[in-house]
């Protein structure tokens, strides 16, 4: 009787800030194990509408696989064909978002198989004109002198290079991937920064870049409260080698703790997150880091909203904005079914400085359960995302929210 007084009065608690929207929800993608299981990782969308993923296992060898959704032209039902069957020789059970590059290459990571199976990143390119088949070449394998593990997203700058975090030794590294001189073939790994649990430890979220070459991040652990860090690294000076690492705010569990996603910034420098532990209802937040005014250097940070439950819990994904600046995220847990909801956030109004949360989906396990990968958003407003379990195989979906 205790439990359900206690969730009586969080319903009461939250009832400003959480309202329920009804939307159209459609299921594209049923996955069945042949065609992939376990969607880890969210989509990439290229300019024809076609969305591109990997599943965490599946597909012929059950050591996961890259697809391509295509969006039906004059029917109904979305076409989906499997671009790589993962082998373990070529990498195994994916769990990272794929990037793409301006020629429709895509970049990824696989947490295992390589040949010390110990995971890979891979690019995967197109067929030539005339032809079918994707072709995929490995472009790095961790052996754990240099890393093990990965499961961070890759970033990408306007030269080529890739960036991510990885296990090594314990602790976890920054790395940077070289593209090969013209006539060459070989990728070149190098090491940036060693995480040390005291400036934070397991970063799995990707970094974000400003204007100036810096990068923000977060670490899901360590700090001055084993709760993980906000972190800032800064490039080398010309001539130097070394980047420099800023802990910039420490979490405490009050303030949320273990943050997962991927940081998001508005045009006026702020960054917005969620943490998947912590808060009021030890559930998670959502957050809001103000770079320092002119002339200090402390960030400030501002919890926002706290996840109860009934509003979902333990945020993984990361946010997505629209032009408006809502933005848009799911949970793992929570909801009425306690499987998973997407959810939207709304700006306060001027003057005020409530946002409010809407629920535009409830995950029941006919529609999916548990979301772990972010969304993505077409011009027309439609959501689009994956789940790890749940539809007609309780292997998967991805899934359609049409506002």
């Amino acid at each position: 009787m205790k439990m359900f007084r206690n969730r009586i009065i969080l319903l009461m608690a939250v009832a400003i800030q959480n309202v329920a929207l009804a939307v159209q929800v459609e299921t594209l993608v049923d996955f069945n194990s042949m065609n992939g299981d376990a969607p880890e990782a969210g989509l990439v969308r290229d300019i024809q509408g076609n969305f591109y993923g990997t599943t965490y296992i599946g597909g012929f060898n059950d050591d996961g696989t890259v697809f391509r959704l295509t969006p039906p032209k004059g029917q109904t039902t979305w076409s989906l064909t499997t671009l790589l069957d993962f082998n373990n020789t070529n990498g195994a059970r994916p769990s990272s978002n794929l990037i793409r590059d301006t020629k429709g290459n895509l970049y990824g990571t696989t947490t295992q198989g390589g040949a010390h199976n110990l995971g890979v990143v891979f690019k995967l390119s197109p067929p030539p004109k005339g032809q079918i088949a994707w072709t995929q070449t490995t472009l790095q394998e961790f052996n754990g002198t240099n890393g093990a593990y990965p499961s961070a997203n890759l970033i990408r700058d306007v030269k080529g290079n890739l960036y991510g975090t990885i296990g090594k030794g314990g602790s976890y590294i920054f790395f940077k991937l070289s593209p090969p001189p013209k006539g060459q073939t070989t990728w070149t790994l190098t090491t940036l920064l060693d995480f040390n649990g005291t400036n934070g430890t397991n970063p799995i979220a990707n970094l974000i870049r400003d204007a100036k070459g810096n990068l923000y991040g977060t670490t899901r652990q360590g700090g001055a409260y084993s709760a993980g860090t906000f972190f800032k690294l800064s490039p080398p000076s010309k001539g130097k080698t070394t980047w420099t690492k800023t802990t910039l705010l420490d979490f405490n569990g009050t303030n949320g703790a273990s943050p997962y996603a991927n940081l998001i910034r508005d045009a006026k420098g702020n960054l917005y997150g969620t943490t998947r532990q912590g808060g009021a209802y030890s559930a998670g937040t959502f957050f809001k880091l103000s770079p320092p005014s002119k002339g200090k250097t402390t960030w400030t940070q501002t919890v926002l909203l706290d996840f109860n439950d009934m509003n979902g819990a333990n945020p993984p994904a990361t946010l997505i904005r629209d032009t408006k600046g809502n933005l848009y995220g799911t949970s793992y847990w929570g909801g009425a079914h306690n499987v998973g909801v997407v959810f939207k956030l709304s700006p306060p109004p001027k003057g005020h400085i409530a946002w409010t949360q809407t629920t535009l989906l409830e995950f029941n396990g006919t529609n999916g359960t548990y979301p772990s990968a972010n969304l993505i958003r077409d011009t027309k407003g439609n959501l689009y995302g994956t789940t790890q379990r749940g539809g007609a195989n309780d292997r998967g979906v991805v899934f359609k929210i049409t506002p």
